[in-house]
């Protein structure tokens, strides 16, 4: 499969880390303005760096835009003379809607929006997809992509802003819970390094017994949870906080802002 990523930044690197790896993958175009911060990807043969935009489209069957989006607009406008009917168009950029590509590209295109996040780079990522009526033929190849970075999923365009905070931005709110775990750690004695690896790694081996066992979060927190113990009292004194609460309410805040800034 021949590859090229238009805008190598934070998000099309990571694209690019896992798709270095997959096995589908004969060649990488990525193109950057300043290539200096892409030469890390010099050394793979399958990779080319490049600020031609042209070149990369000419040389792809498959085409991911990573721009920013008020980049997008004019990108599609002055390379859709070279665009041809056989390319599949991935657009990773948030709030940049299928009807508007149509629009500057023609529905003739094979159309696709993806929602991949960061954990790409580490084959991890959550990526949600959506297409237009000539983009379905498409879907199970944007799936192999992107499952080859972690999961997929087909979803309504309408539901991809949604996604995008969940998953997207969901890498965040983790995140910040990690350091918070870390933290708490911390105050109990660990240092530093110590607290980071007992946080880190008791996250992602909450997420592991969910994804292998496929349990609802409150049956494995039965599982530790006993009569009048130390997790009970724990979990009850950070719903007081208003743990679970805040965190709905920064996903409805995110979420509410994500729309704001919607370009279509």
């Amino acid at each position: 499969m021949k590859v090229a990523i238009i805008g190598a930044g934070s998000l099309g690197q990571s694209i690019a880390k896992g798709l270095v790896s997959s096995s589908t993958l004969t060649s990488l175009y990525l193109t950057k303005r300043d290539l200096s911060s892409i030469k890390g990807f010099e050394d793979n043969q399958k990779v080319f760096l490049t600020s031609d935009n042209a070149l990369a489209i000419k040389n792809a069957e498959v085409i991911i835009f990573a721009v920013q989006p008020r980049h997008l607009e004019a990108i599609l406008t002055d390379y859709k003379s070279v665009l041809q009917k056989s390319q599949v168009l991935i657009s990773v950029i948030t709030g940049f809607s299928i009807s508007r590509i149509e629009a500057i590209v023609g529905q003739d295109k094979f159309i696709i929006r993806a929602m991949p996040n960061t954990a790409a780079s580490v084959g991890q990522s959550m990526t949600c997809i959506s297409s237009n009526n000539k983009g379905k033929e498409k879907v199970e190849l944007a799936k192999t992509i992107f499952n080859s970075m972690g999961r997929s999923m087909e979803i309504p365009e309408e539901q991809l802003q949604a996604a995008t905070v969940i998953c997207a931005s969901g890498i965040a709110f983790w995140m910040r819970l990690i350091r918070a775990t870390t933290q708490g750690a911390i105050q109990l004695g660990f240092e530093a390094h110590e607290a980071h690896e007992l946080a880190m790694q008791t996250c992602f081996g909450a997420a592991t017994l969910l994804k292998e066992s496929g349990k609802h979060p409150e049956e494995e927190i039965d599982r530790v949870t006993t009569p009048s113990g130390c997790t009970i009292e724990g979990l009850n004194e950070m719903e007081h906080q208003g743990l679970s609460s805040s965190l709905i309410k920064g996903i409805t805040a995110s979420f509410e802002k994500i729309n704001q800034i919607k370009t279509t």
